[in-house]
């Protein structure tokens, strides 16, 4: 049996295979393509896929970033399903209309005959405690209206989190860990015991963390201001701090933190500060969440591969008990690694956020309900 996962993100897509098999074992990925994002060229990637399958697969699951309230686990897709998630895309106009690209690419491409199945990020978060979830808006401004932290990035925390459990099983559900993923977007959440408390992006993905072209945590008053003060639109001034902010907006340049690094440019190097102290400000803040903390986990394109990242953004917080060896978090740029110095009460890791790996368990699970 074959199971195709579809990972979509704002500016990528991710195809992967998997087999499975009847014994209770976890599904074996066993190819993977980066196909282009048009909607045209997503049909004829799948019909291309299609013609070198000696079988169509037994499922389909996509990744759906945003489920609101409504959709707590993996959901088969139908025409009320699909409505549904089109009908979120306010909440996440970068990501929902790619998902739904490649729902329909692939029901042009295998029908209705083959079931294909949405994996939704927000899930992951959705019983975090209503003090974190909520903001402090009277509930006919707020919840009554769907405004609340819904928490992105799920289905990388959450595999990164599984894979803490294995390698610590004494930990009960993994103890109290913090996971981080850091690449074009980026978030950190706080996990006790397999339940998540916290995490940085709330309403939008657009909360938390400075991003590559997303600006993070911004009082509000910002926007009116703005509008005002540049004669722009609302909806304008949201795209101002989606796209043109973060690192690029600050450093002036679209580059990652690596290459900020390298760059002698003031600016370069001041956005790659803000970057860090935001992340090392919010790591201080979750370990007072969990009331301690039992381990700290990057992952994502920057988490796993620069190490002046890591570096900077646990500087100081040795007074916590996160200390890293630095000699192990230099040589760790690809790959699984322990970067915490001996003796350290707080283990610190490079684990890969493997979305793909949770939409397989989802989809498996399903075939075999």
């Amino acid at each position: 049996m074959t199971l195709l996962t579809i990972n979509t993100g704002s500016t990528s897509v991710k195809l992967a295979l998997f087999e499975l098999s009847t014994a209770p074992a976890a599904p074996r990925q066993i190819s993977s393509a980066p196909p282009a994002r048009e909607t045209q060229h997503a049909v004829k990637a799948l019909e291309a896929l299609r013609a070198q399958l000696p079988r169509a697969p037994e499922l389909i699951a996509h990744r759906v970033v945003h489920g609101g309230t409504g959709f707590l686990k993996p959901t088969l897709i139908d025409s009320r399903v699909l409505a549904a998630i089109e009908s979120l895309t306010p909440l996440a106009p970068l990501h929902n209309p790619q998902a739904l690209l490649w729902i329909r690419a692939a029901l042009a491409v295998w029908g209705e005959s083959i079931p294909q199945l949405a994996v939704f990020d927000t899930a992951f978060f959705a019983n975090m405690p209503r003090v974190a979830s909520e903001y402090a808006l009277a509930p006919e401004n707020g919840t009554a209206l769907g405004v609340r932290r819904y928490g992105f990035h799920g289905l990388a925390h959450e595999s990164m989190w599984r894979r803490w459990c294995q390698l610590y099983p004494a930990l009960r559900g993994g103890g109290r860990l913090i996971t981080l993923q850091l690449g074009g977007g980026c978030s950190i959440a706080a996990i006790e015991g397999g339940q998540p408390l916290d995490t940085s992006m709330g309403f939008s993905p657009l909360e938390g963390l400075v991003m590559a072209r997303r600006s993070g945590d911004l009082d509000p008053a910002v926007i009116v201001y703005l509008q005002r003060k540049l004669s722009l639109s609302a909806e304008a001034v949201l795209e101002l701090l989606e796209s043109h902010s973060g690192l690029a907006g600050v450093a002036g340049e679209d580059a990652n933190p690596t290459q900020l690094l390298d760059s002698p440019d003031s600016r370069a190097q001041f956005a790659v500060e803000l970057y860090c102290y935001r992340i090392r400000k919010y790591l201080g803040a979750y370990m007072a969440v969990l009331g301690g903390c039992d381990g700290i986990v990057f992952g994502g394109g920057v988490g796993e591969h620069e190490p002046r990242v890591r570096t900077r953004a646990l500087e100081g917080l040795h007074v916590f008990g996160a200390r890293l060896d630095e000699s192990r978090n230099g040589a760790a740029r690809r790959g699984e690694a322990c970067l915490s110095a001996e003796g350290c009460p707080i283990r610190i890791h490079v684990l890969e956020s493997n979305e793909e790996s949770i939409l397989a368990a989802a989809g498996s699970a399903f075939l075999a309900s």
